[in-house]
């Protein structure tokens, strides 16, 4: 059977559609570390009680993503995406109406989290199916809504806060509302589901529930694979880091350079990412070249990244100006950027294809839980410390991700290496 949609315009449109709701998923978790001051200042909380909404908002990703991964392979991803989309906007839009700690804990925190974990696994298994023989590419688009999203989000959410009557409560408004009419969008521009997709492209119907391992047994492979394990645990460093400084650096330029709230969330992201933009690009791209000389060359390429940003975020979190900082922050993300580009491809190294699907979602299951606690414990290292010393801690979980996954690769990358 001849594919239906080989030629079709379709699959670069659905790509654009998820790409729009990839932004709004990134961008609106960075309102919050935006407008984060303010929010403390207006309900009147400490830094580790304001740091605890990122928390929850992380930790109820992280429950809920492995269970989003395997209901997207038995369900219909394209209401899936629709449902998700619009819990967190939904969400989010709701933030910017609460009155207290507790009600920011529900709206933000549970809401957003549950609604964000349904969306990544449905979008990418779509565009996979989709984007048969332009897959790379069509994924590595969607990566750039993460950056855009941040970058944009951020800069916007922090202008609207300030010139608003509503003050911090606008951008939630704004972006929350967006995103709740985008999900009308993605209902109607996206065509069927699971079944529908897999038989354009394949010409066949998907693999049935059946022939799908079950969580307990993708759970089983994935927890007696040592490799796995450490790659979970220097993600989860990775994660920590990534949550504590979107979370806190906004306000530490804000306080400590004397800026104002916009311009201090658009200079908190921009540089750092568009560092990780070139070295998602350069990452990529030289392990590809060098994977079938070295199969081993991914996992080495995640332990530079981490390790070799180490200095940076130290050089970041003592900048004395804000040329220096920005510079620490444009470095730091190049070797971020490094890592990312071969995260997903390093645990694929070490598993086999059956379990790909659902090893990911354990493994980022695990790294975001870990990661949830960076906002409230730099909230508290802030409240007793410094915002200086909060961040410059973040350099030694990089440092210490990086071993995790040295030793993985020293002692078990040949024990659990598949072949491709």
């Amino acid at each position: 059977m001849e594919p239906m949609y080989k030629n079709d315009s379709y699959k670069w449109r659905a790509l654009i559609l998820l790409w729009v709701a990839f932004f709004l998923q990134q961008g609106t978790r960075q309102i919050f570390g935006a407008t984060l001051s303010s929010i403390q200042g207006s309900l009147g909380v400490s830094a580790a009680q304001i740091g605890m909404v990122a928390t929850v908002f992380t930790f109820t990703y992280g429950l809920s993503v492995p269970f989003a991964g395997v209901t997207a392979d038995l369900l219909n991803r394209k209401w899936m995406v629709v449902s998700g989309v619009f819990v967190f906007c939904l969400g989010i839009f709701a933030s910017g109406f609460v009155s207290g700690l507790g009600l920011l804990l529900v709206a933000y925190g549970l809401f957003n989290g549950f609604g964000q974990s349904f969306y990544y696994p449905s979008a990418t298994s779509i565009i996979s199916e989709l984007h048969k023989d332009t897959r790379a590419t069509a994924l590595s688009i969607l990566q750039m809504g993460l950056y855009a999203g941040i970058i944009g989000c951020s800069a916007v959410s922090g202008y609207l806060a300030e010139g608003s009557a509503d003050g911090w409560r606008m951008p939630f408004k704004v972006f929350g509302g967006i995103g709740v009419l985008w999900a009308v969008v993605l209902a109607f521009g996206l065509r069927g589901g699971r079944q529908a997709q897999s038989t354009a492209i394949q010409g066949s119907p998907s693999q049935t529930k059946e022939n799908k391992p079950s969580l307990r047994e993708a759970l089983g492979a994935f927890v007696g694979n040592p490799a796995a394990l450490l790659l979970m645990a220097g993600l989860g460093m990775m994660i920590y880091v990534d949550v504590g400084f979107k979370t806190w650096m906004p306000s530490h330029i804000e306080t400590g350079f004397g800026m104002s709230k916009g311009d201090a969330a658009l200079n908190a992201v921009l540089w750092h990412y568009l560092g990780a933009f070139i070295g998602v690009t350069l990452g990529g791209r030289v392990s590809d070249r060098l994977v079938k000389r070295r199969p081993s060359v991914r996992m080495e390429t995640n332990i530079a990244g981490l390790v070799l940003a180490v200095p940076f975020i130290v050089w970041m979190a003592y900048a004395p100006s804000l040329l220096s900082c920005g510079i620490a922050m444009g470095l730091f993300g190049v070797f971020r950027g490094v890592y990312d580009s071969n995260l997903m491809a390093s645990l694929f190294d070490i598993i086999p294809q059956r379990y790909h699907a659902s090893g990911a979602g354990l493994m980022l299951s695990g790294a975001f839980v870990f990661g949830s606690t960076a906002p409230v414990v730099l909230g508290l290292v802030k409240d007793t410390a410094s915002s200086t010393v909060a961040l410059a801690s973040l350099a030694g979980f990089y440092l210490v991700g990086g071993l995790f996954i040295a030793v993985a690769r020293i002692f078990f990358y040949r024990r659990n290496a598949v072949s491709a």
